[in-house]
């Protein structure tokens, strides 16, 4: 009890709390509500007051928080226990069948696959942590592996609980990861632009990028006040959660508060799938939110544990994505892009178009064979389509409409920045410049350099990027740390102010991390993902630039091709140069851990339970550091399950393989000895 306040007050803000925790629920989960709106404001305006004047009885699961926190510096990074893997996508009837087929063949069955399957929303994946009950951070998906930490921001949408009550005497896990898609109704984004139109704002482009706009404020006030919503569709690391269902899960979720699809549907078979995507697609537009197709998932969790996952997709699931929205326009010019690989991209400028809220005025052509094959040229009338509603690509010319005017086009035989000759690989549809000095390459990979997952310089955008490298100023990435204050102050829509703002972000930008440093180098083939893989496997810069091919192939993840790719980028003396020139600069690689040598190379853990002295990511970090990798599911190639207080299914799973059952000190003891 807190100290000198009246034990009256401590119970009636705790009973505000929970009367408003269980009117949110009423309200924003099962759409009944037990108040009037301004009854529910009243007492949100009590516990507000008391709050306010009783500063000790704070609290972070308080209702109040709905309304947002101060604004933050900046996001922290958070990293996924178990990687928030992309999907596959299917087009067609027979996409699916084929992954029915697929599954089937894996799990060495020619019996049905149960399956669940979901409205496949265009909103934004989150992850919410919850800790004996009560909501204790939350972050966004980010690349998959690793997300940035929103918590206030989360907290703010209405129909996230922030404290778990079981609504079918269903017991609470002590942890428990869970994940949803977060959205806007389209009811909710009309009047959201209204009021931005209403403010002199710029309107949002479609709901999607609205929700991805108000998770990503620093002010989460501003989050507060846009009409987010969420529905939750799986979990990650949980304790005392042992299901066999896919779609008992979900159900689990619902009677623990959390808000589920009301049109998923559980426990059908492929013939049943396929009905449902057609009964979606066609009642698609009376929804009051954007779906862009069905997510199909193998409802059973021992047949998903069993089937596994790729380095960026489950084999369990797919996405069955809905035609994509079209529309008919004209082909104005086609220009030629060089990406910072030297990549030649044709992009055709359109007569701008709407195409599912988005407007579209240019379109990529991809390659030299995709134009021939579609015979298009510059005047002709197109049909244009989102792909997969999101890049816009033309998808053939309507013939009907020549006129004899228009141009064919051919792609140059030289490239369209630097003059220097181009070539075609004969495993390549693409042309590329060989120039690793155009100056099309070398702002892209500046950009590249300087953007979010690498360097992250505040302030270092395309256009100053592109004053940098016209000017003569810059040559390389390398060249970033010598510039100052002098140099840039001069440059357009630069003065002291910004410029000392720039040299000061380029400072800070100086302690990396080595996952970032190598994805920072924009090595071709070279993901985030692949740079956490390098990093963890190799440990230390120096390693990974004298690696072999050999070395590179046996590391999990990175194939013959990437291999090859990063041995012919530190093979070149350029590229070295500018790698010592970087460290010249004064950046510093922070957790740099070489690796050591034998030990547990190539052996593979799964965590499960708690552990007595260690946190999963301690485990992990240990795991690694002796050379071992850390997986989130149990299957023929896990080679030791370490099991702590309350294991889940994993340990019933690990004992039936015969995959060797460890405790936290026998860990240790592998570890330490290495």
């Amino acid at each position: 009890m807190q100290e000198g306040i009246d034990p009256l007050v401590i119970k009636k803000v705790e009973d505000l709390r929970k009367a408003l925790h269980r009117h949110n629920y009423r309200y924003y989960v099962l759409d009944d509500p037990e108040i009037s709106d301004s009854e529910y404001d009243r007492m949100m305006q009590e516990l507000i007051k008391l709050e306010t004047d009783y500063p000790d009885l704070s609290s972070p699961d308080s209702p109040t928080l709905r309304v947002g926190a101060p604004p933050l510096d900046k996001f922290e990074t958070v990293v996924h226990s178990i990687p928030m893997l992309s999907l596959d996508n299917g087009f067609k009837d027979s996409d699916i069948i084929e992954f029915d087929r697929r599954v089937k063949r894996n799990l060495d069955t020619d019996g049905d696959i149960i399956y669940t399957a979901e409205p496949k929303l265009d909103g934004v994946a989150i992850e919410l942590v919850y800790e004996n009950g009560r909501l204790v951070t939350a972050s966004t998906r980010g690349d998959g592996f690793n997300g940035e930490l929103i918590t206030s921001n989360a907290r703010t949408i209405r129909s996230v609980p922030m404290v778990l009550e079981s609504k079918e005497d269903k017991n609470i896990p002590s942890y428990l990861e869970v994940r949803g898609e977060v959205f806007i109704r389209k009811e909710g984004f009309k009047r959201l632009n209204d009021e931005r139109l209403q403010q002199n704002l710029p309107p949002f482009a479609n709901p999607r990028n609205a929700a991805a706009g108000s998770l990503r404020q620093l002010d989460s006030r501003i989050t507060a006040n846009r009409p987010l919503e969420i529905f939750f569709y799986g979990i990650g690391v949980v304790s005392d959660f042992d299901m066999e269902s896919h779609g008992d899960i979900l159900y689990a979720l619902q009677a623990l508060g959390f808000r589920i699809n009301p049109n998923i549907r559980c426990k059908i078979t492929l013939n049943e799938v396929l009905d449902y995507y057609r009964e979606l697609s066609e009642k698609r537009h009376l929804l009051p939110y954007d779906i862009d197709g069905v997510v199909v998932k193998v409802d059973g969790i021992g047949l998903q544990q069993t089937l596994g996952a790729t380095s960026r997709s489950p084999r369990w699931a797919i996405a069955y994505k809905f035609k994509a929205i079209q529309e008919t326009t004209r082909i104005t010019g086609i220009e030629v892009q060089v990406g910072r690989t030297g990549v030649l991209t044709p992009v055709a400028h359109l007569v701008p178009v709407t195409i599912g809220g988005v407007r579209v005025s240019r379109a990529t052509l991809h390659n030299e064979d995709e134009i021939k094959r579609k015979d298009i040229r510059i005047g002709d009338t197109v049909l244009v389509q989102r792909a997969g509603d999101v890049i816009p690509e033309v998808v053939k010319v309507i013939d009907s409409k020549r006129t004899g005017q228009e141009i064919r086009f051919k792609m140059p035989q030289h490239c369209p920045v630097c003059n220097s000759s181009v070539v075609r690989a004969e495993d390549e549809s693409a042309l590329r410049c060989i120039n690793t000095t155009c100056s099309a390459q070398v702002k892209e990979r500046i950009k590249h350099f300087a953007s979010k997952g690498a360097f992250d310089i505040d302030g270092l955008g395309d256009k100053l990027v592109e004053q940098l490298v016209d000017r003569g100023l810059i040559f390389s990435y390398a060249d970033i740390f010598g510039l100052n204050e002098d140099t840039l102050k001069n440059l357009e829509r630069m003065g002291q102010k910004s410029a000392a703002n720039i040299v000061d972000a380029i400072e800070k930008s100086k302690r990396i991390t080595l996952d970032r440093f190598i994805y920072s180098l924009g090595i071709r083939h070279v993901g985030e993902h692949v740079a956490g893989i390098l990093a963890t496997a190799f440990g230390s810069l120096e390693e990974l630039i004298h690696a072999t091919r050999d070395d590179l192939i046996a590391i999990q993840g990175v194939g013959p091709v990437v291999a090859e790719s990063i041995a012919d980028f530190f093979e070149q003396d350029e590229n070295r140069n500018s790698v010592n020139d970087i460290v010249a600069g004064g950046v510093q690689i922070s957790g740099e851990t070489p690796r050591k040598p034998g030990g547990l190379e190539g052996k593979v853990f799964v965590l499960t339970g708690t552990l007595e002295t260690l946190t999963r990511s301690q485990a992990k970090e240990i795991i690694e550091t002796a050379g071992g990798k850390v997986t989130g599911s149990v299957s023929r190639n896990t080679d030791y399950l370490v099991a702590g207080t309350s294991p889940g299914s994993k340990l019933k799973r690990a004992d039936d393989l015969g995959v060797d059952i460890i405790d936290e000190k026998t860990l240790k003891r592998l570890t330490i000895d290495q």
